[in-house]
């Protein structure tokens, strides 16, 4: 349903509170900054944050919930997940609202790879928040524009030589901040309860495209180098990283090279009755804030 008249509910007004792992990440630290905008007490979870929680220790995980009426859960991407016991410790704790980030493509089969041809943790947390008992929402965005500003681009970016095995695929770039939005909403107002949102931006680009975005406002252009997968993957394991962890980063860049991730869905949309941040409006913002400075 789309959401142009939204009601919200008690999270606000009486004091509840609400915790958001992952509080130092891309979508927590917005979703964080959203909600205390919003007056809503929060508490900003992560292993180097205010509230201290690490999803490897459980001993940590009891102080973070204690008192929370509602979790925006940023699950560890690794398999077997510990999202269901945490969700598990959560509604025993008294938590009633939970919001699930996971990840589009989760529900069709071989969109991440080999590694995690069902779904991987991200259907497992699907699994446990849908039978927990409590009320949720679980968000499916697809890959971050921010990717380009504070991830796993940036380097590239930067350095003016972009290198990456997705061919002459394309995706349509979910901005952050519209992600937070989505969560914050869900967390705050009624008419969300058993959603599924999934998360675009509202036109696919290539790599290339999002390349010349930032050139048109930065006046500096990285050049975007198709390279195989192979290649690609003894790159990562070059700079240190094992090999299964290589093999998954290299699997992840599948949808956007079949272009699995071009489709525009409605989830924005549907959640908030706006239609997704454009990538020109990522790249302002971003370039505003030194991002490729």
């Amino acid at each position: 349903m789309t959401q142009t008249n939204t009601t919200h509910t008690d999270t606000k007004s009486t004091g509840k509170t609400v915790l958001v792992t992952g509080g130092t990440g891309k979508t927590g630290r917005r979703t964080a900054a959203r909600l205390r905008e919003l007056g809503v007490k929060t508490r900003a979870a992560s292993r180097s944050g205010e509230t201290p929680f690490d999803w490897a220790d459980r001993t940590t995980w009891q102080a973070a919930l204690d008192g929370v009426d509602a979790v925006y859960i940023v699950p560890l991407d690794s398999s077997p997940s510990p999202t269901p016991a945490f969700v598990e410790q959560a509604v025993a704790s008294g938590v009633r609202r939970l919001v699930l980030l996971s990840a589009r493509g989760v529900d069709v089969p071989g969109y991440f790879g080999p590694f995690y041809e069902d779904g991987g943790p991200h259907a497992e947390g699907e699994a446990a928040v849908r039978a927990s008992g409590a009320s949720w929402t679980i968000l499916r965005p697809g890959w971050f524009a921010q990717n380009f500003s504070e991830g796993v681009f940036l380097d590239g970016v930067r350095a003016g030589e972009l290198a990456l095995p997705t061919g002459g695929g394309a995706a349509a770039f979910v901005d952050a901040d519209d992600i937070a939005a989505v969560a914050v909403a869900a967390l705050t107002e009624d008419g969300h309860d058993g959603e599924v949102y999934e998360l675009s931006g509202p036109r696919a680009l290539g790599i290339a495209d999002v390349l010349d975005e930032i050139a048109k406002v930065t006046g500096t252009r990285a050049a975007y180098v198709p390279v195989e997968e192979a290649a690609f993957r003894a790159g990562l394991v070059a700079q240190g990283l094992p090999e299964d962890e290589a093999a998954i980063w290299t699997d992840g860049m599948k949808p956007i090279r079949t272009s699995q991730e071009a489709p525009v869905t409605d989830g924005v949309r549907r959640a908030l009755g706006r239609p997704p941040r454009d990538i020109a409006d990522f790249v302002r913002d971003a370039a505003a804030a030194g991002a490729w400075s």
